[in-house]
């Protein structure tokens, strides 16, 4: 009897071969600087999500909103020296403003420069509702 399907090509089995493919598409993928993020979301939340993810403008709206909630310590000399304890170099947009917040009295707003300016101007009318408690 003529054995059915395709000839095999390998002696690797199937199973090993898509298990091998996948490991060296998850390399090329961080090798690009990719990352896949899983998160737990309500369904209707998944749901739009994954309709919005094929809109043309969808990495830059969500760049844009992370930009928003997210801020690169780095960035900003005196946010800098205030975090100085901290490992990550990204801290929420709340927990920035709370760090300024609480340490006012350690910040020389005289070397203030102009982006770190505006990025506590944003987060005071944010989260301050246009004051800062210092």
């Amino acid at each position: 009897m003529k054995p059915r399907g395709r000839p095999r090509a390998s002696t690797i089995p199937r199973a090993e071969q898509l298990r091998r493919a996948k490991q060296a598409q998850r390399n090329r993928m961080r090798a690009a600087g990719v990352r896949t993020v899983q998160m737990d979301l309500p369904e209707d939340t998944a749901e739009k999500l994954k309709v919005a993810r094929g809109d043309p403008g969808f990495r830059e709206a969500l760049e844009a909103l992370l930009d928003r909630l997210v801020v690169r310590v780095s960035e900003f000399p005196q946010l800098r020296d205030l975090a100085w304890n901290r490992a990550g170099d990204l801290i929420t947009a709340r927990e920035a403003f709370s760090l300024y917040e609480r340490n006012w009295r350690f910040v020389d707003v005289n070397r203030l420069d102009p982006r770190e300016r505006a990025l506590i101007d944003r987060l005071t009318d944010t989260f301050g509702a246009g004051v800062i408690n210092a």
